[in-house]
């Protein structure tokens, strides 16, 4: 029977708590300097020439390429000239042939189809007019509203990478470890994630378990944006994180998720610092880091909500009896999801074979079911 509290807070509403909590730099409005495009312009390579004259031959006049002035060449009947995408429709012209459809003859061009007005021509203002609205204020950055920004002449982001700092705690990590105690697996870990996500990190050396030196380092946190802390976050004797937190008059986001593995979970904002304190066991430390870790940088970077999930066809059972929605590691192959025997929140062997975890509701789910996973990263 599970003891798990029925309030353990759902997965989605601690996202949800993380991503509202955080600030966001956004893009103020944006409105078009000017027509776009600003002239008529060539939409493929061809040749510019009048509609109206049909399929009769042409002489050529001359090239334009993007940027060329068009008032050089003017189109007149019985003319054409040659011209490559972008550049501006000369005076006269109102159609572009495309060169598959033209042919070299007597020092000028016949035509293997009939022209029609506005053929292959992006037409001034197809896309905006100058003073229309492109952003309202407040839109996240991407990397296409960062090019449309420079597009209409206006100063674009240079956004930083956020500094994320990696701190695992216990009195057992140790380099040289006696049987009754282990290496810091979790702190590279983390930091290697951290890094895949983008992020500018710091792998700091493991924390004792020890309420002033946990405070020391949260009090001087350097120039880290997030840190990441692995262990002493349950419930246990010398789990001081929580309370220490607290003392320092942290904003508690969350402590709890209906999650396995991962349950002990705590996210919290000491002044401009986002402590994403993970569980000690390595399958929940890299679970919860790899679930709430991207929506951070997302948010922090002026991003978009980040959606993780992918799905696939499960290739055989996996039984679950717990409360908790199970994430189960699973090697994918051939499209569909394997389930690997898996050894608990510690079984950082199974999560080091596995290519994904698998969300489980109980009682479990079969072969067949279409499911989200988790790509392992």
């Amino acid at each position: 029977m599970s003891c798990d509290a029925p309030d353990l807070l759902p997965l989605e509403e601690a996202l949800s708590r993380l991503w509202e909590a955080l600030p966001a730099p956004a893009l103020p409005e944006l409105r078009a300097e000017r027509d776009d495009p600003a002239t008529d312009r060539a939409a493929m390579d061809g040749v510019a020439l009048r509609a109206s004259e049909g399929r009769a031959p042409r002489r050529l006049l001359g090239t334009l390429f993007a940027g060329d002035d068009p008032a050089a060449l003017r189109v007149t009947p019985g003319t054409a000239v040659r011209i490559m995408t972008g550049a501006a429709l000369p005076p006269g012209a109102d159609a572009i042939v495309p060169v598959e459809q033209l042919r070299e003859a007597d020092g000028g061009i016949e035509l293997l189809a009939d022209p029609r007005p506005g053929d292959h021509v992006r037409t001034r203002g197809d896309q905006a007019r100058a003073g229309d609205l492109l952003l309202p204020a407040g839109s996240p950055i991407n990397a296409a509203r960062v090019a449309l920004l420079a597009q209409e002449g206006r100063p674009f982001p240079a956004l930083p990478r956020i500094r994320v700092g990696v701190a695992s705690t216990g009195d057992e990590l140790v380099p040289q470890p006696a049987p009754h105690q282990i290496r810091d697996s979790n702190g590279p870990m983390l930091a290697a994630l951290a890094r895949t996500l983008g992020a500018d990190v710091e792998l700091r050396p493991a924390l004792p378990d020890d309420p002033a030196a946990l405070a020391t380092a949260l009090r001087q946190p350097g120039d880290l944006r997030i840190l990441l802390t692995s262990g002493g976050v349950s419930m246990g004797e010398h789990d001081h994180l929580p309370a220490v937190l607290k003392e320092l008059g942290a904003t508690i986001l969350f402590h709890k998720i209906r999650l396995k593995p991962g349950k002990p979970m705590l996210a919290a904002l000491l002044g401009d610092l986002l402590v994403l304190a993970l569980p000690g066991n390595p399958v929940s430390a890299y679970l919860n880091a790899l679930l709430f870790l991207p929506v951070a940088l997302a948010r922090l970077e002026g991003r978009a909500l980040p959606n993780p999930w992918h799905r696939a066809r499960l290739a055989g059972p996996v039984k679950h009896k717990g409360d908790r929605p199970l994430l189960h590691p699973c090697r994918l192959v051939d499209g569909q999801l394997h389930p690997l025997p898996g050894k608990g929140s510690a079984d950082l062997v199974t999560l080091a074979q596995a290519d994904g975890c698998a969300w489980v509701e109980a009682p479990g789910q079969v072969a067949g079911d279409k499911v989200r996973y988790l790509p392992i990263v």
